[in-house]
């Protein structure tokens, strides 16, 4: 009977504190965790279990590796809003899958990612026929991003040039656009320096940007 009470205070006692961790940590979507989001949350999973599970171990060696990794989770998070790069390796970046019509096999490879994974999220965004596809990006969520053909007479596809300093090469290779092009538009726009731009995007003619710390 003693071991029974010892398990139900510790269960609702780590109920807790896990709570808080995870209150701490941020709030994202299951769908939304990066890799190393969804690892941290593993172990602490398997830290929490193991805290339960045995009455033997002190509950304090069981909530120093709860809270360090929560600390490794804050800052490794912090860093990722701080470098564009950092969050690339980290998070990983948009992979565009199929690109004004055109299935990339290339980028679906190094992704492992095959025709069977495509169309099954396809038919989740009630598109059944790739033909009416403009763009369809791969989220590092693993999610499915999809512009239909009909729905580009609205609007072109809106991809950042810049981000957090950086110039998206790919992206300006996309919309047909130079480095030199981006930079004479900034220039007349009294924008001197890349490193003033956390985001700037481009669409229809018009040019979105916000600078740093503004």
């Amino acid at each position: 009977m003693h071991e029974w009470i010892i398990v139900i205070l510790r269960t609702i006692f780590i109920y807790f504190i896990i709570l808080l961790i995870f209150r701490m940590m941020g709030k994202r979507e299951i769908g939304e965790l990066s890799v190393f989001d969804l690892v941290v949350n593993i172990m602490i999973a398997e830290i929490a279990v193991m805290a339960i599970d045995e009455p033997n171990i002190e509950v304090m060696k069981s909530i120093i590796p709860i809270v360090l990794l929560m600390l490794i989770q804050i800052t490794m998070a912090r860093l990722s809003l701080k470098s564009k790069k950092f969050r690339d390796i980290v998070d990983g970046s948009p992979t565009i899958i199929i690109n004004q019509g055109q299935i990339d096999e290339s980028a679906m490879r190094k992704q492992r990612y095959n025709f069977d994974d495509l169309l099954q999220q396809l038919r989740e965004k009630n598109v059944h026929n790739i033909a009416d596809v403009e763009f369809a990006i791969l989220e590092p969520s693993g999610k499915l991003s999809v512009l239909e053909k009909e729905k580009q007479q609205e609007g072109s596809l809106t991809l950042p040039l810049i981000i957090d300093g950086q110039i998206q090469q790919e992206h300006l290779h996309i919309i047909n656009k130079t480095e030199l092009w981006l930079r004479q538009q900034l220039k007349q726009k009294g924008i001197t320096t890349l490193q003033q731009i956390s985001f700037c995007s481009y669409q229809n003619g018009q040019f979105y940007i916000d600078l740093i710390n503004e």
